[in-house]
């Protein structure tokens, strides 16, 4: 059974960072790409960040050169370094899969961005 749970998340003032965790069982972790996504309150959830099983890293335009996405294969675990929040970026943070996440998901964490 696949597993993914996410950590890391809090309030933060307009212009901090936070550093997401996500910890994965049940698939061969090395195998796959994932992706952190978001659902903010009142929309879908969209992939903001990609890493490729062989390190390759792509990401949304709304967080491009604030945010990086990394991986360590060892520790089953995908990383989201969020630098110069905004507060658009509250919302309900996510990993699975990517591009194409599977029905299971954690339960996410929570990033609040306000002063």
């Amino acid at each position: 059974q696949v597993q993914f749970v996410e950590s890391g998340g809090g309030l933060v003032q307009p212009g901090g960072s936070l550093r997401l965790s996500c910890a994965a069982s049940g698939i061969i972790f090395k195998s796959y790409d994932m992706g952190w996504y978001r659902q903010a309150p009142g929309k879908q959830r969209e992939l903001v960040a990609r890493i490729t099983a062989n390190g390759s890293s792509m990401y949304a335009d709304s967080v491009r050169d604030r945010f990086t996405i990394s991986r360590d294969n060892a520790k089953i675990t995908v990383y989201l370094q969020m630098n110069s929040l905004k507060a658009e970026d509250t919302a309900v943070y996510y990993c699975n899969l990517a591009p194409q996440p599977i029905s299971s998901w954690g339960q996410g964490t929570q990033v609040t961005v306000s002063s």
